[in-house]
């Protein structure tokens, strides 16, 4: 093969047509700037930036027209930035935890309102509690950035990633705590507001700022703010906080630890390099086994007493004994287990169990059984 022009050496790639998609992918990287083409008894040499391509010629220049079709404009990169950024924000609300809580508080309206409420009062406080929600986590993810940072469940977030800026975070935050307390006094009422807000201040400063970092307790006692969403549909629709909401308070708030608990075990090692007292790293594994246990069984009575109060009828009681009961034979596995397996079941299934629950209240507040 004889050459032209090449006066300095260069990277050389030699090309094949088994490595198609490789040369695609470099060429879709490096851009396109052909100069020179020089052809040998079987190869051809192209200069595509600071990379010779050698290979087939008739397959390189398929592969370099392909970028044609590959490479997008600069208004479709610009839209791609945009769409980034809007991702990034979106992760700062922690969506896959708000949408479990905007479930509970619809099914929350829905069983004050023995039916199905009028649906602008359901978008208005949905559109609050995303707001409320988003605000709590996003402030979160601004005061929990240095341990998110060691953490590898959470080191792809927006903060810790570098995709969005901490004063951003926090000004993203306190915007929507401050507009969800707007949409929920403007279109709802008032003790809904005053609930929601609260809800935001016991998380950030109880929980994140108080109990989070310095006691195993943090999940027993944070998980109130998680709890009061339900309180907060049932405000919406009745404009008071009376027993049934209660003990739908309740319901999350015992089903917090164990949930929480499980999730522990599994990434235990990530909370001791944070320096996190989660109740494994402070009181061993065997000890978070045995409570999980315990509230599992806390869990399944304090479910029982809706129907004691003949909020709910026998369609629920049935229900709540088969979810509880699976939940509590899940918690004996992994209480005399080796291993941790049944803790990330646990963890999967309460998921499951907070939103089927809840769902079966609803039934049985529509068709009353």
């Amino acid at each position: 093969m004889r050459s032209v022009g090449i006066s300095a050496p260069m990277p050389t790639l030699l090309i094949n047509p088994d490595s198609a998609l490789n040369l695609i992918q470099v060429i879709v990287r490096s851009g396109l700037c052909l100069a020179r083409e020089v052809s040998g008894k079987t190869t051809t040499i192209v200069r595509h930036r600071n990379i010779y391509l050698e290979g087939d010629a008739e397959l390189i220049m398929k592969l370099v027209q392909a970028e044609h079709s590959i490479e997008a404009p600069v208004g479709t990169k610009e839209v791609g930035r945009i769409r980034q950024t809007i991702s990034s924000y979106i992760d700062l609300i922690k969506p896959h935890v708000t949408v479990l809580l905007l479930g509970t508080t619809v099914a929350a309206m829905a069983i004050a309102y023995q039916g199905l409420p009028p649906l602008g009062l359901v978008l208005a406080t949905l559109l609050g509690g995303v707001m409320a929600a988003g605000s709590a986590n996003c402030i979160n993810c601004y005061i929990d950035r240095d341990i998110d940072q060691l953490m590898g469940r959470t080191q792809r977030r927006s903060l810790p990633a570098g995709k969005v800026q901490p004063k951003q975070a926090l000004i993203f935050g306190i915007v929507l705590g401050i507009g969800s307390f707007i949409v929920f006094t403007a279109f709802v009422n008032l003790l809904s507001a005053l609930l929601s807000f609260s809800a935001i201040l016991f998380y950030i400063f109880v929980y994140t700022l108080g109990l989070k970092r310095t006691s195993a307790q943090n999940i027993v006692i944070g998980g109130a703010a998680g709890a009061v969403p339900v309180l907060v549909g049932w405000a919406a629709v009745t404009n008071t906080v009376t027993l049934p909401a209660i003990w739908l308070f309740a319901i999350i708030f015992y089903w917090t630890p164990p949930h929480f608990w499980a999730l522990s075990l599994l990434i235990q090692k990530d909370y001791e390099k944070a320096s996190i007292p989660m109740l494994p790293v402070v009181m061993g594994e065997a000890e978070t086994r045995k409570q999980i246990f315990l509230y599992s069984l806390l869990l399944l009575a304090v479910t029982l007493i809706l129907f004691l109060l003949h909020t709910m009828g026998y369609f629920y009681l049935i229900s709540a004994v088969i979810l509880g009961g699976i939940l509590i034979y899940m918690s004996v596995r992994l209480l005399y287990g080796e291993t941790k397996k049944w803790a990330k079941t646990i963890f999967w299934y309460s998921n499951c169990y907070l939103a089927v629950i809840f769902a079966v209240m609803v039934i049985d507040r529509l068709v009353h059984f």
